[in-house]
């Protein structure tokens, strides 16, 4: 039997937001498998028990640009340790001025980005003369860039959730599809793009569930078939209901203004960087201690 820590619970507790002693409890039967604690609180808990996930646990800043024809763009997400320096002047011109150098010189990965030239020096000599001056650390985590035929359009929120999609159509249908993507982080533009592991998480899950209602083994497969289609089409972009009129699917939206969608880039500041560990005793006597 594994031990169960209390940095164990913390980090299920932080990835859940499920009651601590519920954590606890699903580590035990889970003999300490992180993975596996959290797919029993699914099934104990439903939806409660993902609600947290895409807690931001990294600072920094999004960068967009789009040439002036629509037809090149980037995204880039640069990290740095505080809010704080996120909200920096010089942090977010360097990260802005990042975006256009990738749209412009295309480089295969971020050591080619941080190679590039940029000001009187490199992209990574930039940052580092800038973490010098600032006194925080910051890193140039990834970035995506579009070229196309067609058009772009971007949104950026609050420098901390940015889109870039490639499509057809008007300019309005570009900067809605961008903020409806902002809005609601579809996993995949259809069922086809979806991880396959992800599918095959949520069925085990589904069946789980649907094992405990006791009803016939031809009802537990339609449950679950139904609940597979259901979190394919909360996932799925051209699926999931229009943000700005939920009455018709974006698929439906795009029908309507004899428009389409190519592809999409949808960053998120910090998303799947783990947060640090911390022992909650450690916590506690440092409370005491005042320290």
């Amino acid at each position: 039997m594994a031990q169960i820590t209390a940095a164990m619970v913390k980090q299920l507790r932080e990835k859940t937001d499920a009651p601590m002693m519920e954590c606890k409890k699903a580590l035990t039967e889970a003999d300490g498998d992180l993975a596996r604690a959290e797919e029993i609180l699914r099934v104990k808990l439903g939806s409660k028990a993902s609600k947290a996930a895409s807690r931001i646990t990294a600072e920094g800043l999004i960068g967009l640009y789009v040439a002036d024809d629509q037809k090149t763009g980037a995204v880039v997400e640069v990290n740095c340790e505080t809010d704080f320096v996120a909200k920096n002047d010089d942090f977010i011109a360097f990260v802005n001025d990042l975006a256009r150098i990738v749209a412009d010189k295309n480089p295969t990965d971020v050591e080619g980005l941080n190679a590039l030239v940029m000001g009187e020096g490199t992209v990574e000599s930039t940052r580092a003369a800038l973490v010098g001056k600032i006194g925080e650390n910051m890193a140039v985590r990834r970035f995506r860039r579009f070229e196309t035929s067609d058009r772009l359009s971007s949104y950026v929120h609050g420098g901390r959730i940015g889109v870039l999609v490639d499509f057809t159509g008007a300019d309005e249908v570009g900067k809605d599809l961008a903020m409806h993507i902002a809005a609601s982080r579809p996993r995949a533009l259809d069922a086809g793009g979806v991880d396959p592991a992800l599918i095959a998480a949520e069925r085990s899950v589904a069946q789980q569930k649907a094992a405990e209602s006791g009803k016939p083994a031809d009802i537990v497969a339609k449950m679950v078939d139904g609940a597979v289609q259901k979190f394919l089409k909360e996932v799925t972009l051209l699926s999931q209901p229009f943000v700005k009129n939920d009455k018709q699917s974006v698929e439906q939206m795009l029908k309507e203004h004899s428009a389409s969608i190519n592809r999409y880039a949808l960053f998120v500041v910090g998303e799947g960087i783990e947060r640090k560990s911390e022992d909650f005793a450690a916590e506690v006597a440092a409370a005491a201690s005042g320290s």
